[in-house]
């Protein structure tokens, strides 16, 4: 009875480590994707939100399966708030916001899969960045 226990208390114990672990690479994750949101509006240079949008999501799923979670999370919600959104106050059509949103999701998932967003950079993009 005590190694059964012993068994439950010590797999409990490491999957809290392992859920306590995801969490800090998910809020990690979370804060990468700000930082690349944050550089691409400090920026504002035509033509590279899909470089922001690749390097966010490389930046957080280096951090491991959390931070390629939140970085997923929140590039579909940033999605859907723009579909509704751009119609509105940019004056985009549905099948502008589509097209522009699945080139969007392309570059997210090219940087979630580990690729170099450099791809997406665009030329005369400050190197600050």
């Amino acid at each position: 009875m005590k190694l059964f226990t012993g068994l439950i208390l010590c797999s409990s114990m490491l999957g809290a480590h392992s859920l306590l672990s995801f969490l800090g690479e998910a809020f990690e994750g979370a804060k990468d994707m700000w930082r690349a949101y944050r550089d691409m509006k400090e920026a504002n240079y035509k033509g590279a939100d899909k470089y922001f949008h690749a390097r966010g999501n490389y930046d957080a799923a280096q951090r491991g399966p959390g931070g390629a979670w939140a970085a997923k999370v929140i590039s579909n919600a940033r999605e859907n708030i723009q579909g509704i959104t751009d119609p509105l106050f940019k004056g985009m059509t549905r099948d502008q916001v589509r097209k522009d949103s699945k080139a969007d999701q392309f570059a997210n998932e090219w940087g979630r899969s580990g690729k170099d967003p450099n791809h997406f950079r665009p030329p005369g993009l400050p190197d600050k960045y």
